[in-house]
């Protein structure tokens, strides 16, 4: 059975599963990408998913993280990869190891050190790329991307003999594609997130908005979180197909 009652979110041929309420939990898994971003705790449907995303250290969205790993150990798996913020691998190795200690058997992982800028291979034609976010020290957020090779406008009614003939010849052929497929912020305050075109040409971007009485503008900044009113003038930004809000409180209405 199930430890948790995740939301489904079905977009095309790929499926949003995860529960996100602030202070909680947040953790948000697509098994078709075989990415978890943020590892809440840890529920029995994210377990079989190899790569775990953490934009940050706060309780609500990293509590899972030794029970993931332990989980996987004890089903015969493989150690689970878990990419977090350089700074953090410390404290995260420290927890693993704490737990190791108490159970008894060493918890064996795979932990990637990440800042904004770097790029993690998940499969042959897939890459997680790190972006920064503004909520605590070293938080980032991640863009999951297709790469592929097209060929080049001018080479495309050519035979297979002709092309084969140019690439003896040295001559590129084709030229690199980037293809964003989803974007997870994590929480963060308010950055204009649509510089970055890998963002806002996602198609399916998860984003944070925590707060939205008109009264609550201040917490938003103080808790370096996003207000409607700044959430609503981002996305005008952006060209995202699919939005996905998390990180809503339980004080928050839903109508």
């Amino acid at each position: 059975m199930a430890s948790h009652n995740l939301a489904h979110i079905k977009i095309g041929d790929l499926e949003v599963i995860g529960y996100s309420v602030a202070g909680e939990e947040t953790v948000v898994a697509i098994p078709q990408l075989d990415v978890c971003f943020d590892i809440g705790k840890a529920p029995d449907q994210i377990i079989p998913i190899n790569n775990i995303l953490l934009t940050h250290g706060h309780m609500d969205h990293a509590a899972g993280i030794a029970y993931y790993l332990s989980h996987r150990n004890f089903c015969g798996q493989s150690p689970g990869t878990i990419l977090a913020p350089q700074n953090l691998l410390g404290p995260i190795r420290e927890i693993i190891d704490a737990w190791g200690r108490l159970d008894g058997n060493k918890v064996p992982a795979n932990l990637v050190g990440v800042k904004a800028g770097d790029e993690y291979q998940i499969k042959p034609n897939l890459f997680a790329r790190v972006f920064p976010t503004k909520h605590s020290r070293g938080s980032v957020g991640y863009s999951v991307i297709e790469k592929r090779k097209k060929i080049k406008p001018e080479y495309a009614g050519l035979t297979g003999p002709q092309i084969v003939e140019l690439k003896k010849q040295g001559i590129e052929i084709d030229y690199p594609l980037e293809i964003p497929i989803v974007t997870y912020l994590g929480d963060t305050k308010y950055v204009d997130f649509s510089q970055l075109e890998y963002i806002s040409q996602s198609r399916i971007l998860i984003a944070e908005c925590t707060f939205y009485i008109d009264e609550h503008t201040g917490r938003a900044e103080a808790g370096r979180h996003m207000h409607i009113n700044e959430f609503a003038a981002l996305i005008e930004k952006l060209k995202n197909e699919h939005i996905i809000v998390t990180h809503t409180t339980q004080r928050t209405p839903m109508w």
